[in-house]
């Protein structure tokens, strides 16, 4: 393989000038010149958020802790709560005033022995500016819990985020992606929904049902009884029933957002395999049932509301009507004035309106507290690798690794490795070897702290890992897994992912260790090239050349390979091989081997079958032994001889 041309640029050439080093990240295009002053606009208001304060390794404070709940989640922002509450309360006020200015019009301004235009002109001159000012109210409330809304959905979401960060892989192998990335995404907008508009506006009707009630006994207490004893108690038991109804309901209808996100994730990551394969048309049937689910839960909210709805809609007209002859027969007998009768019609109406808006609003309502709910319940998982709240910091380590007794199993009650005793030596390369499931790479897993062992412990330089700090740990670790993932950016950026700091000098030498120095030099734009998402746009090959060099770039102490090989090919193997010696040398290395001709190199190999360690020794001793490992390697010579063949002829 030849270096030749890396001194310049081709490597770091991006869109600056010749031989200049591209900064790390996506390349950068430039600002067009009529959006640059907008652009400068913006940068100058931009407030600076500071360097983030954030341990996702370390154990939850008392305040993430807390239950989550939404009075938790608003108490954050006290100050804008306060003003909130004030502006609901003076808006709910403010809005009752009409129909009391109302019947001030109608009573000194247009019965007989009152006619005084003035009075009229006066008192609409008023209710003019009531418009107004419940108009700025409003403006300024709108405003305050939009920025209130905003506030609390960024520290959910990065609640939320920091959460899953902390969790241990197997919460991620339990649960489906599109679940989980359904409570980031319409769980979080719903309770957005509900914080900026439906809040508010549930305050302002329930407030405004209080405030109107204290107005109809103080216009007529007969009326005002009639209305609280009659047609109260009626609306109170349909809005128990829609309560307990609709939070089933809008549970179903999360459970079933959430199940259709998932299928779609899942169909949608593997539409290689689903087009391969031509299971479009059950993929289309499956989802159309799983679709079909969630419209039935829709279904079943609406008919909730079919019913509650038109129901509040009668009770409210029958109590109308039967008000109205009540209320007339008292204008008849002059106990009421007409004046009166209308102001307190007007508030009828406006107490009942509330009741139908809070029925919209409570719907919004139950939807966020089923968000809550779901949100409230990932929240509460617990990881379960942990770090110990005594646990120390990992000194600089020469490499010894150390099984003691190990058992463990994904389910306690069924064990994957049973009574492992193994002592990696510093400096020394182990391949393990074995069947499909014989629990080779959980042995790596748990050097790695991704499970911690049922019973047993493993020892690194004679520290339990379970007594260290999880970053000190892992910062003198790399994994290599076999199937590479690569993140949406460019090549340098994956390469320095555990180390984003890294120099482009380092990068350039991880680049030539590992191989990549051919495939870069015809990127378009070096190692600043972009990749898709997953790496997409590189050969399985490519992506785990690039998953090598993030490793060397780390620097580990240990180095864990999990079948790092198995997925290229001889040109490729040959390659990685060459410049495995290079990345192997002074360190431990842990390999999941999946080709004996890799385990051949190491300096020992590790036979394990149904979970325990059968033989352990190099290569040619094991296979004097003719145990186990020859068995294998003779199976391998065979399809090996046999494969050569069609070949040779």
């Amino acid at each position: 393989m030849g270096f030749g041309g890396w001194g310049g640029g081709p490597m770091f050439g991006g869109g600056g000038r010749p031989g200049a080093p591209a900064a790390p990240g996506l390349p950068f295009g430039g600002i067009p010149s009529e959006l640059q002053d907008g652009v400068d606009a913006l940068l100058a208001e931009e407030p600076d958020h500071g360097e983030p304060d954030l341990d996702f390794s370390q154990h939850q404070s008392a305040k993430e802790r807390r239950r989550l709940s939404l009075r938790g989640l608003l108490l954050e922002y006290p100050r804008m709560l306060v003003i909130s509450t004030i502006l609901v309360i003076v808006t709910s006020v403010a809005l009752q005033a009409g129909p009391k200015l109302t019947q001030l019009a109608v009573d000194k301004g247009m019965t007989t022995g009152h006619r005084h235009l003035s009075v009229v002109l006066v008192i609409a001159a008023i209710y003019l500016a009531f418009v107004g000012f419940t108009s700025i109210t409003q403006r300024a409330l709108v405003k305050v819990t939009g920025r209130l809304a905003a506030g609390v959905m960024n520290d959910l979401r990065v609640k939320v985020f920091s959460h899953l960060q902390r969790l241990s892989l197997d919460f991620f192998t339990a649960e489906k992606a599109g679940v989980v990335m359904t409570r980031m995404t319409s769980d979080i907008e719903n309770l957005q929904q509900l914080l900026q508009d439906g809040l508010a506006q549930f305050a302002i009707q329930g407030l405004t049902m209080i405030v109107i009630t204290v107005i109809l006994f103080t216009t007529n207490v007969s009326l005002a009884l009639i209305t609280v004893l009659l047609v109260v108690p009626a609306l109170v038991v349909m809005s128990l029933w829609f309560r307990v109804a609709s939070e089933r309901g809008y549970d179903r209808v999360r459970d079933g957002i959430a199940n259709v996100m998932a299928d779609l994730s899942e169909s949608l990551h593997g539409v290689r395999v689903v087009t391969a394969h031509n299971r479009q048309r059950f993929n289309i049937f499956h989802h159309r049932n799983v679709v079909g689910e969630y419209r039935d839960a829709n279904i079943y909210t609406a008919q909730i509301n079919a019913v509650y709805g038109p129901g509040t809609q009668l009770v409210g007209w029958l109590g109308q009507a039967a008000l109205l002859g009540i209320g007339g027969e008292m204008v008849v007998h002059h106990s009421l004035s007409p004046g009166a009768l209308i102001a307190f019609f007007l508030y009828l109406n406006r107490f009942f309106a509330p009741i139908q808006l809070l029925v919209q609003q409570y719907n919004g309502f139950q939807q966020g507290q089923a968000s809550v709910l779901k949100l409230r319940t990932l929240l509460s998982s617990e990881p379960t690798v942990t770090q110990a709240p005594d646990a120390v910091e990992l000194p600089l380590i020469e490499g010894e690794i150390v099984f003691d007794n190990v058992t463990f199993g994904y389910d306690p009650d069924v064990p994957v490795l049973r009574d492992v005793n193994l002592r990696i030596a510093p400096g020394e390369t182990v391949a393990f070897v074995g069947p499909t499931g014989a629990g080779k790479s959980t042995l790596a897993k748990l050097i790695t702290r991704f499970y911690d062992p049922t019973v047993g412990h493993v020892r690194i330089d004679g520290h339990d890992i379970e007594g260290v700090t999880l970053d000190s740990l892992r910062r003198q670790l790399g994994v290599v897994p076999q199937e590479p993932f690569l993140f949406a950016g460019t090549i340098r950026d994956n390469l320095a992912f555990a180390r984003p700091s890294a120099s482009d000098a380092e990068v350039a030498e991880a680049v030539r260790a590992v191989g990549l120095t051919e495939l870069v030099e015809r990127m378009p734009e070096g190692v600043d090239t972009v990749v898709h998402e997953r790496g997409q746009s590189l050969s399985s090959g490519e992506r785990q050349l690039i998953a090598l060099g993030r490793a060397f770039l780390a620097h580990p102490r240990v180095l864990v390979l999990d079948e790092a090989t198995s997925n290229l090919d001889l040109q490729s193997e040959t390659r990685i091989e060459a410049a495995l010696d290079v990345l192997l040398e002074a360190r431990t290395a842990v390999l999941i081997a999946h080709r004996l001709s890799t385990a051949m190199k190491a300096d020992r190999i590790v036979v394990v079958d149904n979970g325990r360690i059968v033989e352990a020794g190099p290569h040619a001793e094991l296979v004097a032994r003719q145990g186990r490992y020859a068995e294998m390697y003779a199976a391998w010579v065979n399809h090996s001889e046999h494969s050569a063949e069609p070949a040779a002829s």
